[in-house]
């Protein structure tokens, strides 16, 4: 997001870190991915993780988290506080309130990692192609078979050598739903922009 004129960074022998606030589904698996991200890229990029929730709760959350760290922002003239990108992360499933959740994002600067039907599925292009329609269930035995003993915990020093070629097969299988008007259809997932955005940062 862009820094507000009248703020100012305080300290000037720290860097700063970008701060991305990570609002997910999932009380588990998501989060501990993405915390165990948060410590690759430590030195870049600091992320705060509110797990739980329906997408429209979540994108609730988001927007209310966000608009507090405004206020303090403007209170303390520090735009060290403010939220460097904002996200939610959640599966379509049967979820209630999908197109809604996704209005109120983008009425508030919130972006989306959506998958299509569970995040398994950027798991599990890391290492294959998946273009057929999958079920939650198979799709976890997919990712067993890479990954043995896999429940809920995901080993990310084994994803991350295989993260960009994961990269274009979430963006070439994006294109191909797109392609048939079928945004967010499964299988799909937005994972891979979230995770090229803190990567990004590593990167500035």
């Amino acid at each position: 997001m862009a820094r507000h004129e009248n703020l100012r960074r305080r300290g000037p022998t720290r860097k700063v870190l970008p701060r991305i606030l990570i609002v997910c589904e999932g009380t588990k698996t998501e989060p501990g991915y993405f915390e165990d991200l948060r410590q690759l890229y430590r030195r870049v990029v600091e992320l705060e993780l509110s797990p739980g929730g329906v997408p429209k709760t979540l994108v609730t959350r988001a927007a209310e988290m966000k608009k507090d760290a405004e206020r303090a922002a403007k209170a303390a003239k520090d735009e060290n506080l403010l939220y460097d990108e904002v996200w939610c992360v959640f599966d379509i499933d049967d979820h209630p309130g999908v197109g809604d959740a996704k209005q109120q994002a983008r009425e508030n600067g919130i972006n989306l990692a959506i998958s299509n039907p569970c995040f398994e599925l950027w798991v599990l292009l890391h290492f294959q192609d998946q273009r057929a329609n999958i079920n939650r269930t198979n799709l976890r035995a997919l990712c067993r078979r890479y990954l043995p003993g896999y429940k809920k915990d995901l080993p990310v020093d084994k994803l991350s050598p295989h993260h960009d070629q994961a990269t274009a097969r979430a963006r070439s299988l994006d294109a191909w739903q797109h392609e048939q008007g079928r945004e967010h259809a499964n299988p799909s997932t937005g994972v891979y922009r979230l995770t090229q955005s803190i990567r990004g940062f590593d990167e500035a």
